[in-house]
């Protein structure tokens, strides 16, 4: 036997090929070559816990043994006495892989069940004997199950449990210890290797090769004589993290059966619910709280342990971290670390930044059975019940009558943003990641679900058909999970977010560790608001076109449309002018002498207009107008690929009426709020530019309109302007371009869709069947896609800096919030990224893990 810690290679080599090592202080248990439930086996008996003696088999034991080369088994059992007792459990390097079922009693035969018969009584004997009879004949034996369910100690039992074994396999039980543990071991191994448990274990993470360990431990029966039985405990609730004695035991039993509600279980501690375990044994409970404590402080987590009672004598038997939602696991390592017992920085380090989303909202209770009815991709996360319509209007009128409903579209536009703002939830047929719904969603905090394609919406029969047949009707009450992209039928069990002092404590860690800036994309001031309140360096991106589709607004960008010629636009404009002083002046008063980045009107102006039949006569009826003159011009405005079309800088020179205004708005705001506080600075992004040539146009123009403001007004203002890099001959020219530039922010949601020529609203339909062959190693309109888009990335930054070194970089797609693009950033040298307002603690987390040196794993 190998034992102690081994410096010596040769000897490290060597102990990779010896068999079973007994789990000792001083012996080389490595968890990845026998596990991790060796490994912690050894950490409780080094903390002097009262563990029964056990024995670790290593993976290439384990394999081998699956291959049919057992180990010296009589020299095994031979270190648990004459007439050995033991258990067999898996030990995989990660608890999360799972593994096969344990199996309890091994060395129970007729000889042992005489001697336990006249040592701990017949029924005692005859429980152990038929558990160990039933657990081999169905996982070692693999025997149908039905015929070794009965339950009991009668010898009755024990004895047709007994011939049942004989009848199926024309031979008598197995009486000899060794021969019941190699068959054990070497179904256990093969199980293991079997595809069905390697596909599981791969689903879980788990590499295709990973190796398992195996435990062999003496028995502690938990049967018999005096205070015997089985439980399990904790000392925090895993589900909110707050100190509380959770578990159960149940006397006369063995392993995990008293986490099965039985007659007879009992409370640990004191309960006004019924008996205890604390009133029946007190200083056994008094025992198991030293241990808790004993295992927090010197493994520095939280531990659920498994243990026996055999005659009032503690056994323990196991010890696992707690199982813990995301709300817990925060307040857990925030408490850990306020003890002192591990740094602020580690506790930065053991939350999963993707999970700090789930305290931002309500969620649907894990343990609430589930009846999923459609699936989708998750675009933003979150849950919410309510009703369902089909309309923005019947939203609208939905949230008036204090109605929570679900907005189902096939797709949303920038029309539906009134009805999305109402909604709790929204679903769409169609789209992506980075589709219209989504971007919106996550943008609101509302949950969303996109690229539902197993659904089918008719509108005009106002019932939604789901994949297995099943239809809804407007008004139908659902649950939408925008975490996991489902649609349950019915109300479901809901959790509140989790915005406590300990999610606050976690993230003021955060922002003193993190070395990027993270700013918000926000639209308007509830927007604003929230990324205040989420900590957010500032804004990022301010798409003023999401301020023009409120019904006053909407009414006026249409007559700007129709308007004859410029000055008619102009006049037009100025009613909507002092609509967007306001909005600038809220988000700058907001965020209080943060920088805010406004970019200029973006979309193309189809967008504003009807596209139905009856929408154009509405129109025509609201400007008097004939229906024939609104058709046309609503007609000459459609293009076949708008994206690629009349929007962004383009129309910016050719309506530059419109940037007039705006900037009108964003100075004039500037001076109000300067008058009361700190100066504001704003910053006014181009989009859409391609061309310096667009730059210096669209410059020249609106440092005039400053001049012309500072002079009617006599007050001074600064300001910066920067261009928005969304096209790849942007970043290829951006040397040219930073010229002109304080700062170049790429929008990699349309560098991503130009570089691919891949539309990111209709990508949904068939990205998922492209990742899965892998053409895609991820859905780019998800993961950054740091090779392609990347590269434009590093080249715009590295041609931009070149030209002028002070120039400000960041990226503000969707992208932004997540880690893999911030991992980018941070090596690209990026001042910033910035990202919807609910994922702004996600992406300070994530920030701060990269910067205390976390490695990114790609899955």
């Amino acid at each position: 036997m190998l034992q102690g810690r081994q410096g010596d290679a040769a000897v490290q080599k060597q102990s990779e090929f010896v068999d079973f090592t007994q789990i000792t202080p001083g012996a080389d248990i490595v968890p990845a070559r026998h596990g991790g439930r060796a490994k912690c086996l050894q950490r409780l008996i080094r903390l002097g816990l009262p563990v029964p003696r056990t024995v670790a088999l290593s993976f290439g034991a384990v394999h081998r043994i699956a291959q049919g080369e057992m180990p010296d088994i009589a020299a095994l059992l031979g270190l648990f006495g004459r007439a050995p007792l033991v258990s067999v459990r898996p030990s995989s390097q990660d608890p999360d892989w799972g593994g096969p079922a344990s199996i309890l009693n091994i060395g129970m035969n007729d000889a042992r069940h005489a001697a336990l018969v006249e040592s701990h009584g017949a029924a005692a004997a005859n429980a152990l004997y038929l558990s160990f009879v039933q657990a081999y004949a169905v996982h070692v034996a693999r025997l149908d199950p039905d015929m070794f369910e009965e339950e009991g100690d009668s010898a009755d039992a024990l004895a047709a449990a007994l011939e049942a074994y004989t009848e199926e396999t024309d031979e008598p039980f197995p009486q000899d210890p060794a021969r019941q543990l190699s068959e054990v071991l070497r179904s256990m191994a093969r199980a293991w290797e079997g595809t069905t448990a390697r596909l599981l274990r791969q689903a879980r993470g788990a590499p295709a090769d990973a190796g398992l360990g195996l435990v062999v431990q003496a028995m502690a029966l938990g049967l018999g004589p005096g205070e015997s039985g089985s439980g399990l405990i904790q000392f925090v609730d895993g589900k909110t993290g707050k100190r509380q004695v959770t578990g159960r035991y149940l006397g006369q039993s063995q392993g995990r059966a008293a986490t099965r509600a039985r007659p007879g279980t009992l409370y640990l501690g004191r309960d006004p619910r019924g008996p205890s375990l604390e009133e029946r044994a007190p200083e056994v409970f008094a025992q198991l709280k030293r241990y808790g404590e004993t295992c927090r402080i010197n493994l520095r987590e939280e531990m659920q342990i498994e243990f026996t009672l055999e005659n009032g004598y503690l056994h323990v038997l196991d010890a696992v971290r707690v199982a813990r939602s995301a709300r817990g696991a925060v307040r857990i390592a925030v408490m850990l670390a306020d003890e002192g017992i591990i740094p602020r920085e580690e506790a930065l380090l053991r939350i999963e930044p993707r999970a700090v989303s789930e305290l931002l909202h309500s969620q649907v209770d894990p343990s609430d059975p589930r009846h999923a009815i459609a699936h989708g991709i998750a675009a933003s996360p979150g849950a919410a019940v309510g009703r369902l319509v089909f309309g923005s209007a019947a939203a609208q009128a939905s949230a008036a009558r204090g109605e929570p409903c679900i907005l189902v579209r096939r797709e949303t536009t920038p029309e539906d943003i009134r009805g999305m703002h109402a909604a709790a939830g929204v679903m769409t047929e169609r789209g992506g990641m980075t589709s219209h719904a989504a971007v919106i969603a996550r943008g609101l905090g509302v949950p969303c679900v996109v690229g539902m394609s197993d659904m089918r919406l008719h509108r005009r029969d106002g019932v939604l058909i789901t994949a297995d047949g099943h239809k809804l009707h407007e008004g139908d009450i659902v649950t939408l999970d925008g975490t996991n992209g489902q649609v349950l039928l019915g109300e479901g069990k809901m959790l509140n977010p989790a915005l406590d002092d300990a999610f606050q404590a976690l993230m003021s860690w955060a922002e003193t560790a993190c070395d990027i800036g993270i700013r918000a994309n926000a639209d308007t001031p509830a927007d604003a608001q929230t990324a205040r309140r989420f900590g957010a360096d500032g804004i990022g991106l301010c798409r003023t076109e999401h301020m023009f589709f409120e019904a006053d607004r909407l009414t006026v960008m249409r007559e700007m449309i129709f308007a004859a010629g410029p000055e008619d636009r102009a006049s037009v404009l100025e009613r909507l002018l002092p609509m967007q002083r306001e909005d600038f002046k809220q988000l700058f008063e907001i965020m209080q002498g943060l920088p805010v980045c406004i970019r200029l009107f973006d979309p193309p102006l189809h967008e504003f207009l009807p596209q139905s039949r009856e929408g154009v006569r509405e129109l025509a009826e609201a400007l008097d107008l004939p229906l024939s003159d609104v058709s046309r011009r609503v007609q000459a405005l459609s293009e076949f690929n708008p994206m690629l079309g009349m929007r962004g800088v383009r129309l910016g020179i050719k309506v530059p009426e419109i940037y007039d205004m705006q900037a009108r708005a964003i100075f004039e705001a500037t001076i109000e709020v300067s008058r009361d506080g700190a100066p504001v600075v704003p910053e006014i992004m181009i989009p859409l530019v391609s061309a310096m040539r667009e730059v210096e146009l669209v410059k020249t123009r609106i440092d005039a309109l400053a001049a012309a403001v500072r002079t009617e007004r006599g007050v001074d203002f600064d300001y910066r302007l920067g261009v928005m890099v969304e096209t790849p001959r942007a970043a290829l020219r951006a040397d040219e371009i930073a010229q002109h530039s304080a700062f170049l922010s790429f929008g990699t949601n349309d560098l991503t869709q130009m570089t691919y020529g891949l539309s990111r609203d209709d990508a949904g339909r068939f990205m998922g069947s492209y990742v899965k062959q892998g053409v895609f190693v991820e859905d780019p309109f998800h993961t950054l896609d740091t090779d392609g888009v990347g590269e434009l990335l590093t080249i715009g930054a590295e041609r931009g800096r070149r030209a002028r070194p002070d120039v400000t970089l960041s990226i503000c797609g969707e992208h932004g919030g997540n880690a893999e693009s911030i991992d980018f950033c941070r090596r690209a040298g990026f001042d910033y990224v910035s990202c919807s307002p609910f994922r702004v603690p996600v992406a300070r987390l994530a920030a701060a893990q990269l910067t205390l040196g976390k490695p990114l794993f790609h899955d």
